[in-house]
């Protein structure tokens, strides 16, 4: 069987074998007779000899049947293809490409976290629109995996990361310009929307340019791109968003500040991944599922000379000649169409046609071969997905809370004095002024920080240029006051009583303050957590051919669920942070793993399907996870450890029983 596939893809028609052509010159001018194989007489088989043994066993279950499907036997002819194309610069350079659009994937998790404290001020947000622009990022990239990742089946791989890629970069440029919150949503909304697709197609893409034995090491080096992009945004906007120097206005229409120029950088990987991608070809899998032959094998013979020129063998010849190409009928429907009505009407038909086409294909994953691989997958992403976001966004909350305890505690409290004729031109901060009366003072040039006058009176004073944050007046009496250039409007007086009292050029609106508004904190935590995941990347990617898939999924899963316990025993920052960087590094082998299971157990034109919907699904539970564990910060630390720990076990012990995919031949 396995000289009929050779005879195939090597001596297909009226072609001759090219024997003379095909040879090496490290073979040339010797007989194949005189050569002894060093570790023959150590019993050690030959190379030549096991990759015989394995192509014999790949065509042994076939041998039984008359007729092999088309698809198998393609699967078959496609692994032999890139073994003699082999692994070399071409994967290389499509690696880079790929990785830079993974890191933009990685990148877009962190900008609305990282902008969102200066955001507020400058769109003026309230807690519910701070939560709905946190919530809109995995929203769209939920949106963004599923749609794409149907259409990369049906389009193309290349084109539709094309489309995918470009739809972030404009919609990235729009929201640095937007200049109020509804417009800011909606271009994030639709960045996510584009920078959804990549991580579905960019795994799919790059595994069919790989021969089986260099899958899954190479599939977990990419990985490795969306720690790089976690870390990249962590850099850049401690570099850039304190400085608020980097920005311009013009008058009061248009504010262009640090935090902006932030959201342009962060979307350089995105163009610079698009850039690269206009050298790359499509898939030749995907065309060999379309029947297009011809493209196919130009692309598959540029792999093979580009990788053995840079071996320094230029020489050696691209052998195949046919490439067993499935009948499809997809492509005749769409010329019908194409042939017909008005070029709106043929539009609106194609569009239909595509959509039925991809819906049925999301349908298929259920079939009775897909059935439970799909369900058992689905439980993995969604385990998975839960507890990494939830605690991804639970574990600097967490610090954030214990900073505000820290803070509180420190708390200066002044009760029941009378100040008269005093001048305030020093900042008050962190302060508690209960019962105070205050005769004839001005208050003049200060900030006001976390200050809370209660039951307070005010006769006869004067507030000039006051900046104020966290700052109320509750159930106060103020009398004959003068607030002049101030940011003290009505919700910061509650339940108070004012008599002869004016409000002059009042500072409208919300503003940026000059002090820092992000702690360096909040990029440090982003900067570890993603640093963490370097080793779980390398482990994971020396040992996925030696350990295998499903021991490095369940294995990482149940460790983690396992490092969750020690969270009862963190009581400060220094151990949180350690905690999240232990959780990270061993989530991240478990991650590396379902990415290269997910595309193995599903055939080539459903592989981007499936990627998409695991991803849309990972992308629901990352919005669940998030949501439970933040409204529990401050509360109780039981239910987000339980949670993870119990969805953690669930997921490891169901990835124990997923098929072993490492001698699988892509389908």
């Amino acid at each position: 069987m396995a000289d009929h596939y050779q005879n195939n893809i090597y001596n297909q028609g009226d072609y001759p074998l090219q024997e003379d052509d095909a040879a090496s010159d490290v073979t040339e001018g010797h007989d194949e007779e005189d050569q002894m194989y060093e570790g023959e007489y150590q019993g050690i088989p030959h190379p030549d000899d096991t990759k015989a043994a394995q192509r014999a066993a790949w065509a042994k279950p076939q041998t039984g049947s008359s007729a092999a499907s088309d698809l198998e036997e393609l699967s078959e002819q496609y692994e032999y293809i890139m073994e003699e194309c082999g692994h070399g610069k071409f994967q290389w350079m499509l690696f880079i490409v790929l990785g830079l659009a993974l890191m933009a994937d990685g990148v877009e998790c962190f900008v609305v976290a990282f902008v969102l404290p200066s955001a507020e001020k400058d769109l003026c947000l309230s807690n519910a629109e701070k939560g709905m622009l946190g919530l809109i990022v995995f929203l769209s990239m939920m949106v963004g995996a599923f749609l794409w990742g149907g259409l990369a089946d049906k389009v193309g791989r290349r084109q539709c990361l094309i489309l995918a890629l470009s739809i972030n970069c404009i919609f990235a440029f729009m929201s640095s310009l937007a200049q109020g919150y509804s417009f800011f949503l909606f271009f994030r909304l639709l960045s996510g929307i584009g920078i959804g697709g990549t991580a579905p197609i960019v795994y799919s893409y790059f595994s069919e340019f790989l021969q089986m034995n260099k899958r899954g090491e190479h599939l977990s080096w990419l990985c490795m791109f969306w720690m790089i992009g976690g870390i990249y945004a962590s850099f850049t906007a401690w570099g850039i968003i304190p400085r608020y120097g980097w920005g311009f206005s013009m008058g009061t229409e248009f504010q262009f500040h640090a935090w902006r120029v932030f959201v342009l950088v962060a979307a350089l990987p995105a163009i610079a991944s698009l850039v690269g991608l206009t050298f790359m070809p499509e898939s030749p899998r995907f065309l060999l599922e379309n029947g297009k032959h011809d493209d196919a094998w130009m692309i598959l013979k540029q792999v093979h000379d580009t990788n053995w020129r840079a071996k320094g063998q230029p020489e050696k010849v691209f052998t195949v000649v046919h490439i067993k190409t499935p009948k499809t009928t997809e492509d005749g429907f769409f010329e019908v169409q194409s042939a017909t009505r008005t070029p709106v009407q043929r539009w609106a038909v194609r569009s239909l046609t595509l959509c039925k086409l991809v819906l049925r294909n999301v349908a298929s994953l259920l079939s009775a071969e897909l059935r439970f691989a799909t369900l058992f997958m689905a439980v993995i992403w969604f385990c998975m997905a839960f507890s990494f976001y939830g605690l991804s966004v639970w574990f600097p909350d967490m610090i954030k809370h214990l900073q505000h305890e820290e803070y509180v505690s420190k708390v200066q409290v002044i009760h029941k004095k009378r100040v008269e004729n005093m001048i305030f031109d020093f900042p008050l901060e962190n302060q508690i002024h209960e019962e105070v009366e205050y005769i004839r003072d001005k208050f003049i040039n200060i900030e006001m920080k976390s200050v809370k006058f209660k039951d307070s009176l005010f006769e006869d004073c004067h507030f000039e240029n006051i900046r104020s944050s966290e700052t109320v007046f509750e159930n106060c009496t103020i009398h004959s006051t003068v607030f002049y250039n101030t940011d003290l409007w009505e919700a910061k007086f509650i339940d108070c009583k004012m008599e002869n009292t004016t409000f002059e050029h009042n500072k409208h609106g919300c503003h940026l303050d000059t002090a820092k508004e992000n702690d360096v904190l909040i990029y440090l935590v982003s900067f570890l957590g993603s640093l963490a995941v370097l080793p779980g990347n390398i482990i994971s990617a020396l040992y996925m051919e030696k350990i295998g898939r499903v021991k490095i999924i369940g294995g990482s899963m149940l460790i983690s669920a396992g490092c969750t316990f020690f969270l009862f025993l963190s009581f400060s920052q220094s151990a949180i942070i350690a905690l999240q960087c232990l959780f990270c590094g061993v989530s991240a082998a478990a991650w590396n793993g379902i990415e290269v299971v997910t595309v193995e157990l599903y055939p080539a034109s459903k592989r981007a399907t499936a990627s998409g919907v695991l991803n849309a699904l990972c992308k629901l539970a990352a919005v669940l996870g998030s949501s439970i564990f933040a409204s529990c910060v401050g509360i109780t630390k039981a239910i987000p450890i339980l949670l993870s720990f119990t969805a953690l076990v669930c997921g490891g012990l169901v990835a124990l029983n997923l098929p072993d995919t490492q001698q699988k031949i892509l389908q």
